[in-house]
């Protein structure tokens, strides 16, 4: 009997585990897709950029800022459109052939903050 209880409180502990770092994991705001895509080559000049994420985000507190890799001091806050609880979209126009990355930082409205960049390049 004193094994059953063991492996009972193994099993129980494990269980416990699992629950606390699956719900870790869904705290955060996970991006689920975007446009465009990492590394796309998009045409220009206009492009329209959305990101979508697993959960509703905080638009009013969250950000997308556009910066041209191959020049220097060109980092450009893009203005978010706030019609979609779990997306980020914006415009922004009169891009040059180059590289670009796209610096997203969302807070979810549980409180946590993700943020990351999303590479892509203007054909």
């Amino acid at each position: 009997m004193t094994v059953d209880r063991i492996q009972i409180g193994k099993l129980t502990i494990g269980i416990a585990i699992v629950l606390v770092f699956s719900c870790m994991a869904f705290a955060h705001a996970i991006l689920v897709k975007s446009s465009p895509e990492a590394n796309a080559i998009v045409a220009g000049p206009n492009v329209t950029l959305a990101l979508i994420f697993n959960s509703r985000v905080d638009q009013a507190r969250s950000s997308l800022v556009l910066e041209a890799s191959d020049h220097l001091n060109s980092r450009v806050a893009v203005k978010i459109d706030t019609s979609a609880p779990q997306k980020l979209t914006g415009n922004v126009s009169g891009l040059a052939p180059g590289a670009y990355k796209l610096h997203w930082q969302v807070l979810a409205v549980d409180g946590h903050i993700t943020r990351g960049e999303l590479p892509f390049r203007v054909k």
